[in-house]
């Protein structure tokens, strides 16, 4: 296997996990204890945790506390979609495929595009996905805004070891924007709108230079954003792709979440993991079927154009229970009180001695970046002890950076205790 990858030891292979949490050696383990001793140390720790009803939280960054409402898992937990698994025997699974069918389409009006899977593990690895379908021929280069995700970036940087491809990073301008230089090599241009910082970029522009040089446009996009935003579709986006997390799903320490892509249907046989499709059977009802499986790991083997053949059901499920629920006008409502608590709040901080946004006058949706008087990580800490979750620190920008989100959860007697909070913290 090491001749095979082009290595020469064991040492080699795992010289990339940083050599502070390697093990040399056995691990230094207690012995074995009772269920009992450890059912009471496991609540012990959980007791040194603060609830999430005791921290008020503005804290975003690609993992957003929108209301829950009750419905959503009172009908995915039912032990029908909990316990379910691939539903390669459609006479077995009609209800799971039916509800990821139903979830395909939700994305797919969502979007403005034409095709959708039935999701993919996160955020990050549908990023991934993208940018496979697009590459292909002589085009192999990957552009991307600076206004990404730099976690996303590092995905990217991850994934592309094995396929031969660096993530090239184009600069956007006072946070937004930028000029990318589409030569004839470029695979794809990727544009995060809102972007990290949340503010909104010229997509409709970016996505048309990379049109106009051959590439596909890639658009991160915010699933929430689209009840007052232009979808990708209409953005001119080729492919588009998220986080949906927001849709239905707890935030629950970082996951489990799914990944949303859609696509143009002149891709839909370059779309990775599962597809459901409707027909109807012998007796002329309809149906619901795994479709165009020949596409898929699992067939094609080495000759696929995805590892992945699987998808996160049970999370699609919630968030095609949640945007079920929340319909058009919920959509648009949840868009505009995150827009304009978003805007308040950030009126409010900056009022403060020492808090400026990090871009002045840039537009964004539900989220933005200030700077602050004491280092970002400090004045979290301070505000933790306050009740407040104050957001996340982006030393990407500065020490002195805190990102700030705003969903439609916070009341107004919250956002003015925050900022009374934040000024005090810097005393």
């Amino acid at each position: 296997m090491l001749d095979a990858i082009g290595l020469s030891s064991l040492d080699e292979l795992f010289d990339r996990i940083p050599t502070p949490v390697r093990l040399d050696g056995p691990l230094d383990l207690p012995s074995g204890v009772s269920e009992l001793e450890v059912v009471e140390d496991l609540r012990a720790l959980a007791g040194r945790n603060r609830s999430a009803d005791e921290l008020v939280c503005f804290a975003g960054a690609g993992a957003y506390d929108h209301y829950l409402p009750s419905v959503v898992w009172a009908l995915a937990a039912r032990s029908e979609f909990s316990t379910s698994y691939t539903p390669y025997q459609p006479e077995l699974s009609q209800g799971v495929l039916q509800a990821l069918f139903e979830f395909q389409s939700m994305i797919c009006e969502l979007t403005a595009m034409e095709v959708s899977n039935a999701s993919l593990y996160d955020g990050a690895t549908a990023l991934v996905e993208a940018v496979n379908m697009a590459r292909a021929g002589d085009r192999g280069r990957v552009l991307v805004s600076e206004g990404v995700d730099p976690r996303l970036v590092e995905t990217l940087r991850t994934y592309g070891t094995g396929p031969g491809y660096e993530p090239e990073i184009f600069r956007a301008r006072d946070g937004r924007g930028g000029a990318p230089e589409v030569e004839p090599d470029v695979a794809a241009v990727i544009v995060q709108h809102p972007n990290v910082l949340g503010i909104l970029e010229p997509a409709a522009d970016l996505f048309a230079a990379a049109r106009a040089g051959g590439a596909k446009a890639i658009h991160v996009f915010d699933p929430l954003s689209l009840g007052v935003l232009a979808p990708p579709g209409e953005l001119g986006a080729d492919i588009a792709v998220a986080e949906g997390q927001s849709l239905g799903n707890h935030l629950a320490f970082g996951g489990p979440y799914l990944g949303l892509i859609a696509a143009r249907a002149a891709d839909v046989r370059r779309l990775p993991g599962r597809i459901v499709g409707e027909t109807v059977d012998v007796d002329g009802e309809p149906g619901y079927v795994l479709t165009l499986q020949a596409r898929e790991q699992h067939i094609r083997r080495e000759k696929a154009n995805s590892n992945i053949c699987t998808n996160q059901t049970l999370m699609a499920i919630a968030a095609t229970i949640y945007l079920g629920w929340l319909g058009p006008q919920g959509l648009v409502e949840v868009g505009r009180q995150s827009a304009a608590k978003a805007s308040y709040t950030a009126e409010r901080l900056t009022e403060l001695p020492g808090v400026s946004l990090l871009h002045p006058g840039a537009p964004f949706f539900k989220e933005f970046a200030v700077r602050v008087p004491l280092p970002a990580a400090q004045v979290v800490e301070r505000l933790a002890d306050q009740g407040y979750l104050a957001g996340v620190p982006f030393p990407a920008a500065g020490e002195d950076v805190l990102l700030v989100a705003v969903t439609e959860r916070r009341t107004k007697h919250q956002i003015d205790g925050f900022v009374a909070a934040m000024g005090e913290s810097f005393t």
